[in-house]
């Protein structure tokens, strides 16, 4: 059976909305794992953890008989707590009210040689330093897959947290397989931050991208699903129509994993974003990292 190696971080997310129910719990890149779990597909998580959100992840993770926690790093501190307000237009308001410290990359290096797929995820833009992500990158024989989520939001605690322009995100990227990115974060990267990018403007980012070696790049679109785009070819991924919207929370998170599952079983990028879309679209319909794991297991 493959492994999967998961890198990110280990939230603990205070969520309100305008007219909707809200969450407290635990999130981040335990959405990723609950699918992979879910799925009954062995994976490999490297996070530090902070002390306090011990039970709640011990509790929360004891029936994924699949997790290896070894590169589970408990650490001191109040963790990452991030509050989370998505108002009824607009971009969501987010808010680091604490951080763990970047993750050491030793444990990852140690283990890459037996990893069959390495997805990274960053989830709050303080997850590994740069330096430590080339190393695991050059190291990797693996395939990798990149989210990268919150690279581009301003590193600050306390505030309201804004997009950036951010000119070393090719850095980042070169030499990725499969990349992963929202509106708002190509937005980011085109040097616009707070817009709104076009399609066309999508497609040069994900050309970009490709001239520099990446298989397939994935952007999702919210209600739209997602932009596949490949060496000569794009397509967009629609989502599942008429699914009762509880929490859209982790539906990003949710369409990489079964994305990765599919490709990692030999499916093509259409056919493994389509799976990845078919189990984000059912994804809003549920709350939370627990129910998602249960979401999976229906699908495996």
């Amino acid at each position: 059976m493959s492994r999967f190696g998961l890198i990110g971080t280990i939230t603990h997310d205070v969520i309100s909305r305008e007219k909707a129910t809200g969450y407290v719990g635990l999130g981040g890149v335990l959405y990723q794992a609950a699918v992979f779990c879910g799925l009954k597909k062995e994976v490999a998580l490297y996070t530090n953890l902070a002390q306090e959100s011990s039970e709640e992840f011990d509790r929360t993770t004891q029936n994924w008989m699949t997790l290896h926690k070894l590169g589970v790093n408990r650490v001191s501190g109040p963790g990452n707590r991030v509050v989370l307000h998505y108002p009824l237009r607009g971009e969501r308001v987010e808010i680091l009210k604490s951080v763990v410290p970047p993750l050491n990359p030793k444990k990852i290096l140690d283990d890459l040689s037996g990893l069959d797929f390495l997805v990274a995820v960053i989830n709050s833009g303080f997850d590994v330093e740069k330096k430590d992500w080339l190393k695991i990158r050059k190291d990797a024989v693996c395939p990798l897959w990149l989210d990268i989520h919150s690279l581009f939001l301003e590193k600050k605690l306390n505030a309201p947290r804004k997009y950036v322009s951010f000119p070393d995100w090719r850095d980042w990227t070169e030499g990725v397989h499969y990349l992963q990115a929202n509106r708002a974060e190509v937005a980011a990267m085109i040097g616009h931050p707070g817009t709104d990018p076009s399609e066309l403007e999508v497609r040069r980012i994900g050309e970009m991208a490709l001239k520099a070696g990446t298989r397939a790049v994935f952007v999702t679109l919210g209600k739209e699903g997602a932009l596949l785009m490949t060496e000569g070819q794009t397509r967009k991924i629609r989502v599942a129509e008429n699914t009762p919207v509880v929490d859209s929370t982790g539906c990003g998170d949710v369409f990489c994993a079964g994305t990765v599952v599919k490709l990692d079983e030999g499916s093509d990028p259409v056919e493994a974003a389509q799976f990845g879309m078919q189990l984000a679209s059912a994804a809003v319909s549920v709350s939370g990292v627990a129910a998602t794991f249960e979401l999976a297991r229906h699908h495996a």
